[in-house]
């Protein structure tokens, strides 16, 4: 069969398997993304994702990663969502929770679809191959723009001309040297609709991200005690953060996500943070089994919910911030006495720091207590943008 029958045939076999995208590259990245990841390393940016960097030179070449590759077929699965998702930032007695969040977790549905096209592929042209989702060191959003799915925009994720911001990617490696399809050029022009919007300011410049101010790397990534400067900016982003994706003009030409499974929960949408505070470890677990959010625990999750509740202003969620100041996770405590803090007055303060500062035995927590009250809120996100 020859070569352009074989690239014919994989991709008329992903479309039916339901990938809304599909696309191929060699086996190769340019200069310039190796350099971006290696700039990228070196100032910093990854924050405390060690496994960026450990395995860095698999990372900015698919040879490294296994050297028989050759080419790569790079699929992508849409999961645009059917309703504006920065709706509920405006109840701030709810969670917002990120859209690709809200459904089944994608690594496992996409994974079960690439070993079925790997199967398929393995009919086409027998020949070695090696699948991989985004837990492998690989260079998605590089690779996906070489294979012409997409560019990556200003905010560094993947934009596509048909599908917005909101595409799932996924490789399959090939031994087979395959034609490469031509490569995506970049179509942001001038808009910085995403830099504009970032809660955050994550952005130091256009393409460029520093992840240790970014809300989707603090809420799901960073294992320890959010810095007490970013919480009040992250408003009631419980787990992850949708805005520089859903500011993307883009989007105009995206379509709602046609799998069952990746359609948002209800219970999903816009949770009560009460409900969310209460959860010890077996009902979170039980209440997020098959989603994403599963793996980063109960107790920084619960860490997210009380900041949101801190940001809330309202004073009915008091008692359940005050329930979480016994909470066997000093994670927990300290962000339950920065959300009393948030939400009650100086003497209601000190009569909780009374009450529970002289058994409190966890240095994080004891300064929490100590510290000053934290400032009211911020305006809403994306008036006054300071560019870098």
């Amino acid at each position: 069969m020859r070569a352009p029958d074989i690239k014919a045939a994989i991709r008329d076999a992903a479309l039916k398997l339901g990938f809304d995208a599909v696309g191929f590259a060699k086996a190769e990245l340019a200069d310039d993304s190796r350099a971006r990841l290696a700039k990228f390393l070196a100032q910093g940016f990854h924050g405390d994702m060690g496994w960026l960097k450990a395995r860095a030179d698999e990372r900015g070449d698919p040879r490294e990663l296994w050297p028989e590759a050759k080419s790569v077929v790079v699929l992508g699965m849409n999961y645009g969502p059917e309703h504006d998702p920065l709706e509920a930032l405006a109840h701030r007695d709810r969670g917002t929770i990120s859209i690709y969040a809200r459904g089944r977790d994608y690594h496992e549905l996409i994974k079960s679809r690439l070993k079925a096209l790997a199967r398929e592929i393995e009919k086409i042209s027998p020949g070695d191959l090696k699948l991989f989702v985004d837990t492998a060191p690989v260079m998605e959003k590089p690779l996906a723009e070489h294979a012409g799915l997409g560019w990556q925009g200003k905010h560094t994720n993947l934009v596509s001309r048909a599908h917005g911001s909101w595409l799932f990617l996924g490789e399959i490696y090939l031994s087979l040297d395959l034609p490469p399809d031509d490569a995506e050029t970049d179509h942001c022009g001038q808009c910085q609709a995403c830099l504009d919007i970032c809660p955050t300011r994550a952005f130091p410049k256009p393409y460029v991200l520093d992840a240790r101010r970014c809300i989707s790397y603090l809420t799901i990534e960073h294992k320890g005690h959010i810095p007490a400067e970013l919480r009040p900016l992250m408003g009631n982003r419980i787990y992850g953060c949708d805005d520089c994706l859903a500011a993307c003009p883009w989007n105009k030409f995206a379509t709602p996500a046609r799998e069952a499974a990746l359609l948002p929960r209800e219970d999903l949408t816009a949770p009560r943070l009460a409900e969310l505070a209460a959860l010890d470890d077996a009902a979170f677990r039980k209440k997020f089994s098959g989603s994403p959010i599963k793996r980063t625990g109960r107790d920084r999750f619960v860490r997210n919910v009380l900041i949101a509740i801190g940001n809330s202003d309202d004073s009915n969620l008091i008692a359940t911030a005050e329930a979480r100041l016994g909470d066997v996770s000093p994670l927990v405590r300290a962000m339950a006495v920065w959300a009393l803090k948030r939400l009650t007055d100086a003497a209601n303060v000190e009569e909780f720091r009374t009450r529970h500062l002289s058994s409190e035995i966890d240095e994080t927590v004891r300064t929490e207590w100590l510290s000053q009250a934290p400032p009211n809120p911020p305006p809403p996100a994306g008036e006054g943008r300071q560019d870098a």
